[in-house]
């Protein structure tokens, strides 16, 4: 099994029901951990809904949710070294780059279009699962504090 077919199926257990995956792409994703600059090797996936961030760690995995409510700019590139995707959603700008595998044309396109889009599948009931998984992630001292409250606040769409 291919290392995005591998993720794209761990990343899949955190998709609301009937929430289908309409594209993927593995790369790069710029981030920080403890105020440093770093990269983590993950999928995005781009489902009917939002984007979401997989990465596996050593000990664990990253995963973040981007609604297209909140996404306000869309941008992509290209370079030697493969593609790159970069967006701002809640403020913040998001980056995954060295972009070679996945269905990286389909992804744009369908990003591209839901970009700024409420999403109508979208329950009350799921963000508030979804905020109930985070708590525990943030229990188990998985994710901090802070990382806690930036991520309700993006399910929340606030």
């Amino acid at each position: 099994m291919a290392k995005i077919d591998k993720l794209v199926k761990e990343a899949s257990q955190y998709l609301e029901p009937n929430e289908p995956i309409v594209a993927s792409v593995l790369g790069a994703y710029e981030t920080k951990i403890m105020g440093k600059d770093t990269l983590r090797n993950g999928v995005f996936l781009a489902t009917d809904r939002r984007i979401l961030f997989y990465g596996k760690k050593m000990f664990g995995y990253d995963l973040e949710v981007f609604p297209y409510a909140n996404i306000s700019s869309f941008e992509i590139s290209k370079g030697v070294l493969g593609r790159s995707i970069s967006f701002f959603a809640s403020g913040n700008k998001v980056k995954m780059k060295w972009i070679n595998h996945g269905e990286v044309d389909k992804f744009i396109e369908h990003v591209k279009e839901n970009v700024g889009k409420k999403s109508e599948a979208k329950s009350s009931l799921s963000a508030v699962d979804e905020i109930k998984k985070l708590a525990e992630l943030k229990e188990a001292g998985i994710l901090t504090e802070e990382e806690f409250e930036v991520k309700k606040k993006q399910l929340l769409g606030i």
